[in-house]
């Protein structure tokens, strides 16, 4: 097991989904359920719940990671790769205009199932419907993205030593 995010460990990619308890995970051992697109490292199919609108996917990496901030680069990198393809086959396949995607990476940006996800979610011109956030934080942290910049610039003591430690709290 490597990393962590909020407390919770992330899975070695052969973890027994039965152990690990994820919902994804599960799916993934699931012979008789329907994916959009099966990849190597990753994978498309259609949420169990509601669907934001006709064609709305979810990709996922099948290795286990909880969100965006654990997530090893080749697995993050697989995920969007087919996000990328799901968004052409929507413009191409349903004549959507663009795509809208969203994640919540944590209990506290409101993510549901605890595996990194990634919603696809197809978008014409002539439907009224938006999917962009229209609350806002009530939080001011003066110079935040002074300090982003300071953490990510080249050369700064290892910026992507601190994905995931959930440290970094401001003052």
């Amino acid at each position: 097991m490597s990393g962590t995010i909020d407390g919770a460990e992330r899975q070695d990619e052969a973890a027994e989904p039965a152990a690990s308890g994820c919902t994804f995970c599960g799916l993934l051992a699931d012979d008789e359920f329907r994916f959009v697109a099966r990849r190597e490292a990753a994978v498309a199919f259609a949420p169990r719940g509601g669907l934001l609108a006709p064609g709305h996917t979810l990709v996922i990496p099948r290795a286990h990671s909880i969100g965006v901030l654990d997530a090893t680069p080749p697995d993050l990198q697989a995920a969007m790769l087919l996000v990328q393809e799901v968004g052409a086959a929507m413009v191409d396949r349903l004549d959507a205009g663009g795509i809208v995607v969203l994640n919540a990476s944590g209990a506290a940006a409101g993510q549901s199932v605890a595996h990194l996800h990634f919603h696809v979610v197809p978008c014409w011109s002539d439907d009224e419907a938006t999917f962009w956030p229209a609350d806002r934080s009530s939080h001011h942290i003066e110079g935040a993205h002074d300090r982003l910049t300071e953490q990510l610039a080249p050369g700064s003591n290892d910026a992507a030593g601190a994905r995931g430690t959930g440290q970094g709290e401001a003052s």
